[in-house]
């Protein structure tokens, strides 16, 4: 006699299925293969000029199983002769305290006095509105030199304890990565401040004394760029210091490498990596701005950076941080139909195909093979710009016509940012959730923050069309509010500035962010219920 299986036991075999997929999406969907080539992040800048209300905005997706603790670490003071560690490891810590698989490389001198500095596992604003994002593009395997002091995360929180602009920013991290060594892969940091963003492409340079090479141009104020994993520089005006920043001797140093022949044009990815400069998140965050300019995905480069045809709000560059590229050519769900029946006006029983409802945006490369294996060439594998195996992300806007104390905002979201709500931090505030300093990538924590809204956003996924449902409104109610009440946030804390009450302001802001992100965490704690109650159930 055959045994047969409940309906109930279906269901909960496929929630199971679902969150392993998912959970295991968070490593296995991010595709690398070594030094040359990644899939991680993705970095979106915005000038002044092409941004709908006058901010400067930095992006970042930590896409990867890296750290989820972040802290406000506060302003110091030191004696003189005072050195500052430099340390290897932090990424993958569980806690600050967490020293498990820290190393220590070296130091360098201290200086007198730092500033307050938003700790994420990338280090990416501090409290003079000076702001970082990052992607990690890889390189050439022959320029990495690991006698380096320094990893990219280490140079990215001196320069947030020591800098108020980009151009300092930028001058400071060259000079120390030349003087001590960089021996990290290829990175790209885009660093604003509320006047202009730059990007920083660095690497080492290669065997013997540690040293780097890098170069760093201006985003026009009027324009948009993004960096995805791929060296974007391209030629190197070196008469133009108000738009490009560079290595010493940049020109000898790559004929040296044997990089460049001294007659073409000094492109700098091409001494970086060689390979085609853009892939598919370039290009359709490019194009979809510009589409006048017509670009095309077979061309050699694409531009830098474009003028958008319509400027740029906040909100709209977390629409592209959601990106899945459904609806377009790209969607990689746009071939897996199913047949349903229902009844027209007249009702008459008619059959209609439908996108299969417990099919997500996010498959793992594992699902993905699996459907191609059974009807070969059913999913087009694209990088998606939101992804499962997200870490955090934020999208940080630098305002020049507010004080400190609240004019530079990283909208900062755990794990995928494709359901998590965005969570205004200030560059004034003072400290965040105790559960925001754990990270919850080492095991499951419930007193981890980002554990709040994976559980929620992994359920969602067993059945997507019914789980979006809850979580797109959530999604767009917490933006709402946080739009609408941020004009009264900063007149409140502009008021407190011009009476003197500077600390008060700082406290403002803090309270602010911390009830905000209590709001969001019981939210999405509340929609797991709700979604085990949707998925868990027999039918």
């Amino acid at each position: 006699m055959k045994k047969s299986v409940s309906k109930n036991a279906w269901f909960i075999l496929i929630i199971l299925f679902g969150i392993s997929v998912s959970t295991y999406a968070q490593y296995s969907d991010i595709d690398t293969d070594g030094p040359g080539y990644g899939e991680n992040c993705t970095t979106i800048m915005v000038g002044r000029l092409a941004s709908t209300d006058g901010s400067v905005m930095t992006s970042h997706s930590c896409d990867g199983n890296y750290r989820t603790w972040l802290e406000i670490f506060p302003p110091q003071k030191y004696s003189k002769g005072t050195m500052h560690p430099v340390y290897w490891g932090m990424l993958h810590s569980e806690e600050a305290w967490d020293m498990s698989k820290v190393t220590k490389k070296g130091e360098i001198p201290e200086i007198d006095e730092t500033y307050a500095y938003l700790n994420t596992a990338y280090p990416c604003m501090n409290e003079k509105q000076l702001a970082i994002g990052e992607t990690t593009i890889y390189g050439r395997e022959d320029l990495i030199n690991e006698d380096g002091l320094f990893l990219i995360e280490e140079l990215e929180k001196i320069a947030l304890q020591r800098c108020k602009t980009a151009r300092e920013a930028i001058a400071l991290i060259g000079r120390l990565a030349e003087q001590y060594g960089y021996g990290d892969l290829a990175e790209c940091i885009t660093i604003a401040d509320p006047k202009e963003v730059w990007q920083l492409e660095i690497a080492g340079s290669g065997k013997g004394k540690p040293s780097s090479i890098w170069c760093a141009e201006r985003i026009p104020d009027n324009n948009v760029g993004i960096c995805a994993n791929i060296p974007r520089i391209s030629t190197i005006d070196l008469k133009n210091p108000d738009s490009f920043m560079y290595s010493t001797d940049i020109q000898n140093v790559a004929k040296k490498l044997g990089y460049w022949d001294g007659k073409e044009p000094l492109k700098f990815w091409k001494i970086i990596n060689g390979k085609k400069p853009y892939s598919i998140r370039e290009y359709y965050v490019l194009s979809t701005l510009a589409p006048s300019l017509n670009l095309s995905y077979d061309a050699e480069e694409l531009p830098f950076s474009v003028k958008p045809e319509k400027k740029l709000s906040p909100r709209d560059v977390m629409k592209y941080f959601r990106e899945t590229y459904e609806g377009t050519q790209w969607d990689m769900t746009k071939n897996l139909l199913v047949s349903i029946k229902e009844k027209d006006k007249d009702g008459n029983e008619i059959e209609k195909k439908v996108k299969t409802p417990v099919i997500n945006n996010w498959m793992s490369n594992d699902l993905r093979t699996l459907l191609n294996e059974i009807k070969p060439g059913l999913i087009e594998r694209q990088r998606t710009i939101a992804i499962t195996g997200c870490s955090y992300s934020h999208v940080i806007q630098c305002r020049s016509w507010l004080p400190d104390e609240v004019g530079a905002v990283a909208w900062f979201s755990f794990d995928n940012p494709g359901e998590s709500p965005r969570i205004p931090i200030f560059s004034g505030v003072l400290s965040l959730p105790s559960s925001f300093n754990i990270c919850g990538q080492q095991r499951y924590r419930t007193d981890a923050a980002i554990w709040s809204f994976r559980e929620a956003n992994r359920l969602a996924t067993v059945n997507w069309s019914k789980g979006r449902t809850l979580i797109d409104p959530a999604v767009a109610e917490f933006e709402d509010k946080a739009f609408e009440e941020l004009p009264g946030i900063d007149k409140k804390v502009v008021e407190l500035v011009k009476e003197g009450k500077n600390d008060e302001a700082k406290k403002y802001v803090t309270a602010y962010t911390n009830s905000f992100a209590g709001a969001a965490m019981s939210r999405w704690q509340e929609m797991k219920v709700t979604l085990w109650g949707m998925f868990g159930r027999s039918f």
